[in-house]
Parts: structure tokens; sequence; C-alpha cells
């Protein structure tokens, strides 16, 4: 198993959540315009499913942190993408569910179920910005925008820890759905998967990071196994650690539905 362990000058997290890249469509260094860049980032190769467990840390600017356990479900089908997390630990969030499924047309539905209220609700657009059970991600952060959502340029590149990245800006066209002005991410030209990701909202700094903290190659995919999203105004993270991932599993598309959801 081959690792690579990245540790860049501030401690990050993206999208979600989704995982690695393996044969990419361009030699290293052919630089691609911005949409290509965004096209083969957003298509990149991450099995026809997945099932992994996860890690979690709420980790705040000082004080305890708190650990929760979580397991990760997902299939490409049709060139959609849907995903079901559940926690299963501590008590207090045990059993909580989320589902995303994308429709292959650029939508994505999105369902929280709380256990404690034996319920199911959907998340609407207006919620998209909120926190996703008071961690550092976003709804919006926990699915895929579509390419044309957004106008993509390269502007530099830059290494990384040695790890030679494009360095794209993404800005929301008019009318799409987005609580950021624009999105700054590092690619790394050799797997094109972002290393780092910078968040504005309409000022020249950002507000949010997220960071590549380790990258496995495992079943020949590369996969993000360590990442964190910073709040940089609080000062506060969230990481996640894969302790557990197998591909390509056969997994059926009858898991990822809303009465699925609910079978708790």
């Amino acid at each position: 198993m081959h690792t690579r362990t990245l540790f860049p000058k501030y401690f990050l997290f993206c999208s979600i959540l989704f995982w690695g890249f393996a044969n990419p469509a361009l030699p290293a260094h052919a630089q691609p315009s911005g949409r290509e860049l965004a096209q083969l980032v957003h298509d990149r190769y991450v099995g026809d499913d997945s099932v992994s467990r996860q890690t979690m840390e709420l980790v705040p600017a000082s004080g305890q942190k708190r650990v929760r356990q979580l397991n990760i479900s997902v299939l490409e089908k049709n060139d959609a993408r849907s995903t079901l997390l559940r926690f299963i630990s501590p008590a207090d969030i045990q059993g909580t569910g989320f589902l995303a499924v994308e429709d292959g047309q650029g939508e994505t539905a999105q369902f929280l179920y709380l256990p404690a209220l034996n319920r199911t609700r959907r998340i609407v657009a207006g919620q998209k910005s909120r926190s996703f059970v008071n961690t550092d991600f976003t709804y919006e952060e926990m699915e895929r925008r579509p390419v044309d959502d957004s106008e993509h340029i390269i502007v530099g590149d830059e290494s990384l820890n040695s790890v030679r990245c494009w360095i794209m800006e993404s800005r929301p066209k008019d009318g799409s759905n987005s609580q950021y002005t624009m999105v700054r991410s590092w690619v790394a030209q050799d797997m094109l998967l972002p290393l780092r990701v910078e968040f504005f909202a309409g000022g020249e700094t950002p507000i949010k990071r997220y960071a590549v903290l380790q990258l496995e190659s495992i079943q020949n995919i590369w996969t993000e196994t360590k990442v964190a999203m910073e709040d940089l105004s609080s000062g506060h993270k969230t990481t996640m650690e894969t302790t557990d991932i197998q591909y390509n599993t056969g997994l059926s598309d009858s898991i990822f539905t809303q009465q699925a959801l609910e079978r708790w």
C-alpha cells in the first residue's frame, strides 16, 4: 500500500467527502482549461461503489475534542452518485443518518434522519449553508456541484509538500445557489485531486480551509484517508480519518432510499 502523508502549513477540509482518482485522462503537467480541470476533478474515478468506516473529530480552538464513529456507503451509477452516511457512536448521535442522491441532471436530493424524533427531513436549498450536524461542513459541501454552475479558471501552479498543483478558482454563475463567492482549489497534477480548498464569502480572505492530510493508494485508487475542514474565524476544525475502506463491493441501489435511511 503506497501512502503519501501531507502536512500543509495549515491544518485544514470537501467536498465531502469524496474519494480518489486513478488513470488520469491527461498526462502529468499538460495544463487543461479551467473548465476541463473542473470536469476531470468532478468525474475522477472512485470505484463503482465503496464502503468505509470513518472516525470524525470535532476539535475546538481550545478545550476538549469530541469523537464520532460513522459508516459511509457510496454508489456510482449512470453518472450519478448516491451517498449514505450513518453515525454509530457516541450515543447522542447514534443512528443519525444522511442520504444524498444525485439525479444525473445536476440536482441532489438530501435527507437527514433523526432517530430521536423517528423522522426524516429533506434539506431544501435555503438550508444548505447550515452546519451539518454541528461540524465545520455545511450541507452544500456534502454534495458535488455541477461543473457548469461555476466559471473556472487556472490562475497558477504551486507545490504543496513537493506535489505539483494547479491553482483553480471557481466562481458561481448568476442564478446558481451557493454561500460562497469563490472557491480556490489546489489540484494535484498527477492525480487530479484537490489537496487544498479555500472558501471565500465576499472578501479577499478565505473563511474556511480544507486539506488532505494523508493519501493512500487502495485497490489502485488514490484515497483521501485523512482530511480536515477548518473554520478560520473560530479556529474550530472537523477531521475525518478513514479506518477501513473497500471499493467495488457490489452495493445495491436499494439501500440509497429514504425507506432504507429510516431502517435503524
